[in-house]
């Protein structure tokens, strides 16, 4: 049952050729056998996810569907759920129990789905590895001495090694779309404010976005279907109709035109990526796509107007966590600035004060106007470069990292060696267009992923391209050896 993927699930369930409580009890063994080499959870529900399952069945047995209904999944461990520890992989929030569900976890629980635990993240989402949570590294299933891919190595990791079938993750620069590529796996992130942000953790609010990770476009589609929509709590959420990404998932490509950058092909792309890449575009072609050259001149300037406006709002974000209301106390403070300087010192690991300083100083008096404020007119620059790109094609294609998955530990000495393998997915969140990677092969056994992009709200386009690229390709199919 565990190589079963979210839609194979929903028919099987709805076939009545096994319960959710028996799946449920299957992949919670799985997971106990293998995650220990993994670390991909932080925290299991063994309990609340046999709950939900019975109650799905019954509700199976008095006659509701539905593609989630009695689905097990997990949810990254910045989704707060009530009850239960939501720790953002931070010593800080250790001891926290969040106190309600945030609006994805409700509406997917409400669907039916069960929810098996929390999986592991960088720490605050800050990290393209999975190295900086406080619970350790996760390893990548393809090989376990490399990284998974962050902030969502978690989730990656667990659906990559069939422990579940699908997960959900955010993406505040491709946290989302990172790992997935490392992992072979499909991602998806959504338009910037298609997916509540309530009750979801913020690293940095104008960049941060939920969306699911799983194994194939169809399941994404299933997933996404049960986290999108407009929510009042949310002041970034938009009320826009959420279509049923099903539906268009085969639907001709005949005429669709893609647009390849120039930039995305120099010199930082390991050459054997781009190989198969430019492979991708060949069966693109051949089912009827017709592919054309751009320009995103703008995008060189993207990491450093991404590095300034993602620590600036996480230095404010993270301002909340000081010891008095919630989170990690120091012992014994003398005072109340030996509390706010020993509870964030001890809480906040590296990486995480890194970006709260680099925050604070682009925000400081002074320098606000030569930092920030000029990282967000690039930030409009690059916006202009899409809105310009999609006047001419239909969707963008690209590699969504410029190299495979490193060994951990590689760049723990060099942090801007790890930002830069963002190159191609922080354009997205800084425009608020929604991205999609899927598997296009292998290099040296470990996986590669290739980035799609499209205009607002058109996640359907990417599903319906990246599902008839799946049907006519198996990369998607390959499983880690032992998983």
């Amino acid at each position: 049952m565990h190589q079963l993927t979210l839609a194979e699930i929903a028919r099987g369930l709805a076939d009545k050729k096994f319960s959710s409580e028996e799946l449920t009890k299957t992949l919670l063994a799985r997971i106990a056998q293998l995650d220990p080499q993994l670390n991909s959870f932080i925290s299991l529900t063994e309990d609340l996810a046999l709950q939900q399952a019975k109650a799905a069945d019954a509700r199976r047995a008095n006659g509701e569907s539905g593609a989630l209904l009695g689905a097990p999944i997990a949810h990254k461990d910045l989704f707060c759920t009530q009850g239960i520890r939501t720790s953002c992989g931070s010593k800080m929030l250790d001891n926290f129990k969040a106190p309600y569900d945030a609006t994805v976890v409700a509406k997917l629980a409400s669907a039916g789905a069960v929810t098996l635990g929390k999986t592991n993240m960088d720490e605050f989402a800050m990290g393209s590895a999975n190295e900086s949570s406080y619970y350790g590294a996760v390893k990548n299933p393809w090989n376990l001495e490399h990284v998974p891919g962050g902030s969502s190595g978690g989730s990656a990791a667990a659906v990559a090694a069939r422990l579940l079938p699908a997960a959900t993750a955010t993406d505040t620069g491709g946290s989302i779309r990172q790992p997935a590529a490392f992992t072979n796996l499909t991602g998806l992130k959504p338009t910037y404010g298609r997916v509540s942000r309530w009750g979801m953790i913020a690293y940095a609010s104008s960049l941060d976005q939920g969306g699911p990770l799983a194994r194939t476009a169809e399941d994404c589609a299933i997933l996404l279907q049960g986290m999108a929509g407009f929510d009042a709590n949310d002041s970034t959420s938009i009320d826009e109709p959420v279509p049923d990404y099903s539906a268009s998932l085969n639907d001709s490509l005949k005429g669709l035109r893609i647009g390849v950058p120039k930039e995305y092909f120099s010199a930082g792309l390991d050459p054997r990526i781009a190989e198969l890449i430019h492979h991708s575009i060949k069966e693109l072609e051949k089912l009827g796509a017709v592919i054309k050259e751009i320009s995103l001149p703008n995008m060189q300037h993207a990491i450093p107007a991404y590095y300034v406006i993602a620590p600036a709002e996480a230095s404010s974000n993270l301002s909340r966590f000081d010891g008095v209301r919630f989170g990690h106390r120091c012992a014994d403070p003398k005072n109340l600035e030996d509390l706010y300087k020993r509870s964030r010192g001890e809480g906040f690991g590296a990486e995480v004060q890194r970006r709260i300083m680099v925050g604070a100083y682009a925000l400081s008096a002074g320098y606000y106007d030569a930092y920030y404020l000029k990282a967000q007119k690039i930030r409009r620059l690059v916006k202009n470069d899409f809105m310009a790109a999609f006047n001419e094609v239909d969707i963008i294609l690209g590699p969504t990292t410029p190299n495979p998955a490193w060994k951990l530990g590689a760049k723990n000495s060099d942090p801007v060696a790890a930002y830069l393998e963002d190159v191609y997915t922080i354009t997205a969140n800084l425009a608020g267009l929604p991205g999609l990677s899927m598997p296009a092969g292998f290099v040296d056994g470990l996986p590669v992923g290739v980035q799609l992009l499209a205009p607002y709200f058109q996640e359907g386009r990417l599903l319906n391209v990246a599902h008839q690229y799946q049907l006519n390709t198996d990369w998607h199919t390959r499983t880690p050896t032992g998983f």
